[in-house]
């Protein structure tokens, strides 16, 4: 019974008075492995058993899943329990066979707390409290409440208060807290700074830097898909994603661009460049955005000293970087 009780505690998100309310064939076996309605997937057999929770404070009864583990706990325990008269649910008022009974007495309100939880803290080597308080039978039920929300594939906010027992959203919120690592894989996943990112390829002219040239003539050369942009801080200049093609752009159909295409010991490599607000917005939202960026830029210098306006290119480009595995694409 103690073992029945103390997997129920831990495993089941029960209340102390749903545990010990809790009556003689509550457990259910979905012995066939079946089609959820909703998604179209399978439940495999015997992968959950379904337990019968009796009214508590807030619901009325029903039936959750819970671990195949509570079911042989509760299977074994009802194989040996002691038949006994019906005893009174302190609840509802009617008669019925609670599960945890001895010698034709029910298990007190007070035993899990006061004897069982001390028991197993003791033989594990915890103590009976810690930060969070001392270890009740709430803190069993708060624990697999957030593990659920925190699991790997989780239980959706509405799905736990069902699970739970809860008569409104709200009252999950109180269990349903996120642990720093789910926090910390979502603030990851999320790529706050990795959004602001995008990764330009760079040819680098070793024949350039070896012959000791790289001082007096373009050695790195930035790939705008367009054309190739040689000023060698391209990172700091305010035109990189609307090229105004000043004097340090090379357009690729250019004789040069070709003769530096074919070169064979050119080094390729990728560079992150950090984007500003207008210029991922022009990413991200389109043409709308594109314009607007040239229209800030119209009147700021270039690397080469004429603004855009003074070059007056018609045929400014934003500039398409090569993204890097992992970035979003554009």
């Amino acid at each position: 019974m103690c073992r029945a009780l103390a997997t129920t505690w831990l495993f089941a998100g029960l209340r102390n008075n749903e545990i010990l309310r809790l009556r003689v064939g509550c457990i259910r076996w979905q012995r066939d492995a079946v089609i959820v309605p909703a998604t179209g997937d399978i439940l495999p057999a015997d992968a959950v058993c379904l337990l019968d929770v009796p009214v508590n404070k807030t619901a009325t009864a029903f039936t959750k899943p819970v671990d195949r583990i509570v079911g042989d706990a509760i299977a074994a325990w009802e194989k040996v329990r002691p038949q006994g008269a019906k005893r009174a649910d302190w609840k509802t008022g009617e008669f019925v066979d609670f599960l945890f009974m001895v010698r034709l007495t029910g298990v007190g309100k007070s035993y899990l707390n006061n004897t069982l939880i001390p028991a197993l803290c003791a033989k594990a080597g915890v103590p009976l409290a810690d930060v969070r308080g001392n270890i009740t039978t709430h803190r069993a039920r708060s624990t697999i409440a957030s593990q659920l929300f925190n699991a790997k594939e989780p239980m959706t906010l509405f799905e736990l208060q069902e699970w739970l027992g809860h008569s409104s959203p709200s009252a999950t919120q109180h269990y349903a807290k996120i642990t720093p690592l789910k926090m910390a894989k979502s603030y990851a996943d999320a790529g706050y700074f990795a959004r602001n990112l995008r990764a330009i390829e760079v040819l680098i002219d070793q024949d350039a830097v070896r012959a000791g040239i790289a001082s007096t003539e373009p050695w790195k050369f930035y790939d705008l898909g367009h054309g190739y942009c040689t000023y060698d801080f391209f990172e700091q200049c305010p035109h990189r994603m609307a090229c105004a093609k000043c004097d340090f752009y090379m357009p690729k159909q250019a004789t040069a661009a070709l003769l530096l295409e074919g070169k064979a010991n050119l080094l390729h490599l990728l560079q992150e460049i950090p984007l500003g607000e207008a210029e991922e917005a022009a990413v991200e939202d389109g043409v709308a955005a594109y314009e607007k960026l040239l229209l800030r830029l119209a009147d700021v210098p270039t690397p080469a000293g004429p603004t855009q306006r003074q070059i007056g290119s018609d045929l400014v480009q934003i500039t398409s970087f090569r993204v890097a595995p992992g970035s979003s694409a554009t």
